[in-house]
């Protein structure tokens, strides 16, 4: 096989999330997405240790596959697994993560399941759209990055896991620059005016915020952009729309200067009856409901009984702290972004929460800075995980629990050891799916001191910086 070649195999198996293998003679080929059972042709890619290849075309399906629901699925970078149905979706959310707990010696914890994301389609509360074309020179597009492209978009006003407000609005800002005739950033040549479109909407309150993040190489018409919004027929209510500038060559949506065009710069939601703030950058999951179901299992794993302090670390705006005040005397969040953690101290407030106490900072640093000790720590970092050097520094605290959150299951597996070699058993599994047709999965893991310290593979882990198993490094 050659780079470039075009080959047909059947596809034998996959690596979740988003991977899949088949043979082609006696060469084992690996492409993007794809279903076991699926009849393939692949356009071969790489050569290197294995053979690298995508998918071109769908011969024959798979015998488990579904019709996707949406027009662009085998197109948009959206959705993984729409086309396979939704518990054998589940199926494999959980083979994945016991199979990785399993790898790293994390056994002989209670299973308790997962929970089903309670809506499947039209869950999202949060979009960050892209302009740019499909073809050289083709015509402006606003959607989500074609699979395998760094430059393509695919219009997505069709999206099946978004609300229909989204929709809406994207085809309507896609026509309004259609017409005003302006250009988007070309990531190569670092010219253009049009960047991204990052819609949100309060689930259970309809609120929605609009931002167009442009650069500063062209001129708005803020008077009649707002007007093409506001005439939209949408069922939710715009709550502000904002302009936010930005000259920075990396593709991010991020504010240099912002200006707010209409109303105001923040929207409210509601997760088990407490009011959130939500801005344009804030953290905030993305599936409302399903974040209700998340934060139930982390409230059910500490336990009614009253604590005296409580660690959340890595906060965001505060939604676990807040879910746990009523179960502590004192809780302390610690998160890095600034604005997110004013926006915890407000929501505290509007919540009418007196015990709760946050802190803007590198959990790394401001542990350092905590005092109390704690009866249960919350672990929620992001998709990295926690930085080893801040995994010590939290094990000194040795609280009676620690409750780790995680959206990214190979960063847990390696973390856990950690825990293991410091004394801390693992009792409670738990998962819940938050990304109906994606490749992610939340997992709820609950920690109990048991005062057995495996002394070497803590001096191990200590001096490589690693979790470790068996002598063998797992980071």
């Amino acid at each position: 096989m050659k780079k470039n070649e075009v080959i047909e195999l059947t596809i034998e198996g996959f690596n979740f999330p988003g991977k899949s293998w088949g043979m082609h003679g006696e060469k084992k080929v690996v492409m993007k997405n794809g279903l076991p059972g699926q009849r393939v042709r692949v356009n071969i890619a790489k050569k290197r240790k294995k053979f690298e290849g995508r998918i071109v075309e769908v011969l024959e399906k798979a015998p488990n596959e579904i019709d996707a629901a949406c027009t662009v699925f085998a197109k948009c970078g959206g959705c993984t697994y729409q086309n396979l149905p939704y518990q054998e979706q589940l199926k494999l959310k959980e083979s994945y993560v016991l199979n990785l707990l399993n790898q790293a010696g994390i056994t002989d914890f209670a299973y308790e399941g997962i929970v089903p994301s309670p809506e499947v389609f039209g869950y999202r509360n949060k979009m960050e759209y892209s302009f740019g074309d499909n073809e050289k020179d083709g015509p402006l597009m606003l959607g989500l990055h074609e699979q395998g492209s760094f430059y393509n978009i695919v219009k997505t006003d069709s999206c099946q896991i978004t609300d229909e407000d989204f929709n809406q609005i994207q085809t309507a800002v896609l026509g309004y620059f259609a017409q005003t005739g302006d250009s988007y950033f070309h990531k190569r040549s670092h010219e253009g005016f049009l960047r991204h479109l990052v819609v949100r909407k309060g689930k259970h309150t309809g609120d929605l915020l609009i931002n167009l993040a442009t650069t500063t190489q062209g001129t708005l018409d803020e008077a009649a952009f707002v007007k093409c919004l506001l005439e939209l027929p949408l069922i939710g209510q715009i709550r502000g729309i904002l302009h936010t500038q930005n000259d920075g060559v990396a593709d991010v949506v991020k504010a240099e200067t912002a200006r707010i065009l209409y109303g105001e710069d923040k929207i409210e939601d509601k997760i088990l009856g407490l009011t959130f703030e939500i801005t344009s950058f804030s953290f905030f999951q993305t599936n409302t409901l399903g974040a209700e179901k998340l934060y139930s299992v982390v409230r059910d794993f500490v336990g009614q009984e009253q604590n005296e302090v409580i660690y959340d670390l890595y906060c965001g705006t505060g939604t676990i702290a807040q879910v746990l005040a009523p179960v502590s005397k004192k809780v302390v969040g610690i998160e890095l972004v600034a604005e997110a953690v004013e926006a915890a101290k407000a929501n505290a407030t509007k919540n009418g929460l007196d015990n709760c106490q946050f802190i803007a900072g590198d959990v790394m640093v401001e542990v350092a800075n905590l005092h109390d000790p704690a009866d249960v720590i919350i672990l929620d970092p992001p998709r990295d995980g926690i930085h080893p050097k801040a995994i010590f520094k939290i094990l000194d605290f040795k609280p009676k629990v620690f409750v780790y959150v995680s959206c990214k299951a190979t960063s847990l597996a390696r973390d856990l050891p950690f825990f293991v070699a410091a004394g801390y058993a693992v009792k409670k599994v738990k998962l819940v799916d938050l990304f109906a047709h994606g490749g992610h999965v939340e997992t709820v893991i609950l920690m109990t001191s048991c005062g057995k310290i495996d002394k070497q593979a803590a001096m191990a882990t200590r001096c490589c910086g690693f979790g470790v198993k068996n002598g063998q490094k797992l980071g």
